[in-house]
């Protein structure tokens, strides 16, 4: 298996990484190594890319892209979250920089299979890490008709979480809802159809982010990783975190600002109490978001949100 991603702002990315010859740096979600191989690059000769991905077929596609760099880089199966164990292994204490770029690769939504894409007619699964976890398939078919449109709300913030909601509760006790085109249609006829015709996205895609996001617990694992980053790097390391909606943009936004200010006291008090000093110097005073000419050139990172920090 060998595929390719176009990454989005490869430039923004460079400099805000600032990789130089001899850093470790961290790209925590490799996918189809868009941006691991110009790292690998500007780290030789003796730098170190630590590249992880929880979809396997990330790492054996990695494997073979970046074969020529093979002694400068170290590969591991698995979430982000799990950072501290691997670093462990090659027992690394800090590292000078952590990538992470957020979302589904191209792979996974047109060649994996596992049901990312209403566009196909693919196995409900969605699972990055195809070795654990519920699928898609479960949640849909077993979660009742409030959970499901609290997940759709919640996660993929749709208008019409609970009519699509009942509406596959419906469907599934005439037949079990196994496949990604099945649900599309469910949802499309879940519908009003003035409203589908003013959507200017296919009607299925925030129920199928939202379960995608649910199946792999992205938000919560996004939330644990960026309380700890930055205790992973070293003084002057950076962090950028590349998100593609809002979930994930305000999760990163938070964290980084909470990061920034260190003390967590309420304002009423005479003085500090909690001891928290500032951690980080936020880079991205706004968000970052892609040209007008990389959206031209690239239309998938028009969602793009970068924002990125310095360890003090």
């Amino acid at each position: 298996m060998r595929y390719r991603h176009i990454p989005a702002m490869t430039k923004e990315v460079d400099y805000y990484l600032d990789c130089q010859p001899g850093k470790i740096i961290v790209d925590g979600t490799i996918g189809g190594c868009g941006h691991a191989g110009p790292i690998c690059v500007k780290i030789l000769p003796d730098g170190l890319l630590i590249g992880i991905d929880q979809d396997i077929d990330a790492i054996t596609n990695a494997k073979t892209l970046l074969a020529s760099y093979a002694s400068n880089i170290r590969l591991f199966h698995g979430n982000f979250i799990h950072l501290p164990d691997f670093l462990s292994q090659l027992k690394i204490t800090g590292v000078d920089g952590i990538l992470l770029d957020l979302g589904v690769s191209l792979h996974q939504i047109e060649d994996s299979g596992r049901g990312f894409s209403f566009r196909a007619d693919e196995p409900l699964d969605m699972r990055m890490d195809k070795q654990s976890g519920e699928t898609a398939e479960r949640l849909i078919n077993h979660l009742t008709a409030n959970d499901l449109g609290d997940l759709f709300k919640n996660y993929g913030e749709e208008r019409w979480a609970k009519q699509i909601a009942r509406k596959i509760v419906k469907a599934r006790t005439q037949k079990k809802i196994r496949t990604s085109r099945q649900l599309a249609q469910i949802i499309i006829d879940a519908i009003p159809r003035h409203a589908v015709s003013k959507q200017k996205i296919h009607p299925a895609t925030r129920v199928f982010m939202a379960l995608r996001i649910a199946v792999n617990r992205e938000l919560e694992r996004l939330k644990a990783f960026m309380e700890q980053a930055v205790d992973f790097l070293n003084p002057g390391g950076r962090l950028c975190v590349l998100s593609f909606h809002s979930l994930e943009d305000r999760i990163v936004k938070h964290q980084l600002k909470a990061l920034e200010k260190g003390c967590s006291c309420p304002p009423q008090l005479p003085g500090c109490v909690c001891g928290k000093t500032p951690q980080v110097r936020i880079l991205t005073k706004k968000v970052v978001r892609p040209t007008a000419e990389e959206i031209v050139a690239n239309p998938r990172a028009r969602s793009t949100r970068l924002r990125a920090a310095e360890k003090l």
